[in-house]
């Protein structure tokens, strides 16, 4: 298992995290496309969120080994045209460093606030399957164009081309297309944790044999909140004071991390709970939550990553 780090924020501290990253032997950089960055109205009124994506060109200038990685973007922010060329821009100022990443969109509150169009999820899935041969066609060298219900791209030659492969990546939670997607589609599938993990990555196998490709040439990523400490006393201590700090009972807390399948524990189950998802086949995984060298540092050398 490889391990890579998600993280959000003012442009400053991605440098950083960037920085920490690479010294670290982390093999990513993953922003999320977010115009809020939090769930609760008081702290989306006050948390800074900026465009990813040129934060992501100003990362692929001042980096130059680390990869980096749009986890993910919502169809409902962009049309594919302007993903597409952001794409292959970031492609090439990174020198083939980038990944792009697109979903259907989930946070129902950015829309609202930014006037963003929100259909139904059945048109937000149909979009993002659209947008996805669209960027595909877009990426392919021979270019064969696509034609759909909501986007066109004519059979043209797009100049500047991408060095290589802009990998593609499909993320997200859904049961049965998202995975079906991925497997047609993806050079990566990021697959959420979840109580039915095991079952979503069987039927992307499935779509990408389907689709005449080689499930084990896709890569088979995760993502998620990791909550560990050194000893069974100190995560308790550490789970009451984050419930507290959410203002949530533990209970409550409890339920929220159970359905997510979040990494928790002390190091040594944390790692047995990593174990378990490489044995499905994953192969990478982000590291979510908020960033600092010295909390994150100490979640890495307490399960003996890099």
């Amino acid at each position: 298992m490889e391990y890579a780090l998600q993280a959000a924020g003012p442009y400053v501290e991605l440098l950083d995290a960037a920085s920490f990253a690479s010294d670290r032997g982390l093999v990513a950089l993953a922003l999320p496309d977010h115009y809020l960055l939090a769930l609760d109205e008081e702290g989306a009124k006050t948390k800074p969120a900026s465009d990813a994506f040129i934060q992501l060109g100003g990362l692929a200038r001042e980096t130059t080994d680390i990869s980096l990685v749009m986890l993910v973007s919502p169809i409902t922010f962009r049309h594919p045209a302007v993903l597409l060329k952001m794409a292959v821009t970031l492609n090439r100022m990174s020198n083939g460093r980038f990944t792009l990443g697109i979903g259907t969109g989930w946070m129902d509150r950015e829309h609202e606030v930014f006037g963003f169009e929100y259909p139904s999820m059945s048109e937000r899935f149909d979009r993002l399957e659209e947008a996805l041969g669209y960027v595909s066609a877009g990426f392919d060298p021979n270019n064969p164009g696509f034609e759909g219900d909501h986007y066109q791209l004519e059979a043209f030659p797009l100049s500047p081309p991408p060095i290589g492969r802009v990998p593609l990546l499909v993320g997200g939670t859904g049961k049965y297309k998202t995975p079906r997607l991925a497997g047609e589609f993806a050079d990566e599938f990021n697959v959420y944790p979840g109580p039915d993990m095991a079952e979503r990555i069987q039927r992307f196998r499935e779509a990408a044999a389907n689709a005449g490709r080689d499930p084990d040439s896709i890569r088979l990523s995760s993502s998620g909140q990791v909550v560990a400490a050194a000893t069974e006393a100190e995560f308790q201590n550490r789970m009451d004071a984050d419930a507290d700090a959410a203002g949530l009972s533990r209970k409550e807390l409890d339920a929220h991390y159970e359905k997510r399948q979040t990494p928790r524990g002390t190091y040594e189950q944390v790692n047995e709970q990593l174990a378990r998802f490489e044995a499905l086949g994953v192969s990478r995984f982000y590291f979510q939550g908020v960033f600092s060298p010295s909390d994150t540092g100490k979640l890495l050398d307490g399960l003996g990553v890099a």
